[in-house]
């Protein structure tokens, strides 16, 4: 239980908090997809968990855009310009659909393209509809994928040396943008 509850946290914070798009996603998915295919977690539960969570994280994230973005736009300050924020609302009303959709598949632009639509201020109907629809999408796509490899007849004989290399592989984007944010 309790990890259907760390995961489901770890996915919804990666998607809905702009502060921490360095949790894994992709990764934790496809590795949460192969600890399915041995038997440790049941795959089921996972894609409505977790779907549940990417959806929710997405469109809390949507809301706080929403709701910070005017606010932070309303004082003048140099580097905040109105233009761009003018340009962000006609990207995301031509392209926001795509853009909420594609961005799952993207690690950090995941995080923010929601933020960004709705500072942008683009359609909460449309932006629900591409939410839940990527949602969806994204966990099912990883988690078959691990289920997948899970089921390879010479990852099921070495699965906690694979498992392993998955996990250390899932932090080496969050220490790559840790190091990356260190430089500046």
């Amino acid at each position: 239980m309790w990890t259907y509850l760390i995961l489901f946290l770890i996915i919804f914070c990666g998607t809905g908090l702009v502060a921490t798009p360095f949790l894994p996603g992709d990764s934790l998915l496809f590795a949460a997809g192969t600890f399915a295919a041995a038997g440790a977690l049941d795959v089921r539960i996972l894609l409505f968990l977790l779907a549940i969570a990417a959806i929710l994280g997405n469109a809390s994230n949507y809301g706080i855009g929403a709701y910070v973005g005017p606010k932070i736009f309303r004082q003048h300050r140099p580097w905040l310009n109105h233009e761009h924020l003018e340009r962000t609302k006609k990207f995301y009303d031509r392209y926001g659909a795509k853009t909420i959709v594609l961005a799952r598949f993207l690690p950090v632009i995941r995080t923010f393209a929601p933020f960004v639509a709705g500072i942008g201020r683009m359609k909460y109907e449309t932006f629900a509809l591409y939410n839940v629809a990527g949602g969806i999408f994204w966990v099912l796509f990883f988690l078959l994928l691990g289920y997948g490899f899970g089921n390879i007849p010479i990852v099921r004989d070495h699965f906690s040396v694979v498992i392993m290399a998955i996990i250390v592989l899932s932090f080496i984007p969050g220490i790559v943008e840790y190091f990356r944010k260190k430089e500046v």
